[in-house]
């Protein structure tokens, strides 16, 4: 993580107390915005399907395109994902900006796993981190915009887009406004072009066990 905070993200008074207001909302079944070192999220607990569907109601979402899960750490991911040799070479860049779309264990939520596949991410950012150990470890996260509009990178623009119940501050440590590279597994296969580069994956999951 980046310890150095920027002149240009917004603290707030007191991030931590908002955090605890945020992950009450979000166990009660409400929608935050929330930072990562990428862009700005919107979130839904889980636990709370009709939740997860006001995600893509505020949005505008295609139903068929699935949010991603954010997780606190890799034991939280490993409650939803079958076994996948390629992770562990993929583990140097988590916490990060690499989304993995991969089979999903039978029992996760099909809320989150449409097509028994569901995209994991360990984000790098304070805040998301806080908000995660408050509210069990998973979050359903989707990019905080309008569908087919730029995502949230700053404060400001999160909370004038109005989505959510509550909208966290950034803590000082501002998003980057590059997405998640994400990778489809056991393919291999590149979804989405991002901050970790093609070659960075490639080296990876090429390099001997």
């Amino acid at each position: 993580m980046n310890d150095e905070k920027n002149a240009h993200g917004h603290a707030g008074p007191d991030w931590h107390e908002q955090v605890e207001r945020a992950a009450a909302r979000l166990l009660a079944g409400g929608v935050v915005a929330y930072p990562s070192e990428t862009v700005w999220g919107l979130a839904a607990h889980p636990d709370h399907p009709a939740a997860i569907r006001r995600l893509y109601d505020l949005k505008g979402r295609d139903a068929q395109k699935p949010v991603q899960v954010s997780c606190l750490d890799r034991a939280a991911a490993q409650r939803l994902i079958l076994p996948q040799p390629a992770l562990a070479r993929l583990e140097r860049f988590w916490p990060g900006p690499l989304t993995v779309v991969t089979p999903a264990r039978p029992d996760c939520p099909e809320d989150l796993a449409p097509g028994g596949r569901v995209g994991i991410r360990l984000p790098d950012h304070p805040v998301a981190l806080a908000l995660l150990e408050r509210v069990g470890g998973l979050l359903a996260t989707t990019s905080c915009n309008r569908s087919g509009q730029p995502a949230a990178l700053t404060f400001e623009q999160a909370r004038d887009l109005g989505l959510g119940d509550q909208v966290l501050p950034d803590g000082g440590y501002p998003a980057l406004g590059v997405p998640s590279t994400v990778l489809l597994l056991p393919e291999g296969l590149i979804l989405r072009a991002g901050a970790v580069s093609e070659a960075q994956v490639r080296a990876a999951l090429t390099e001997s066990a």
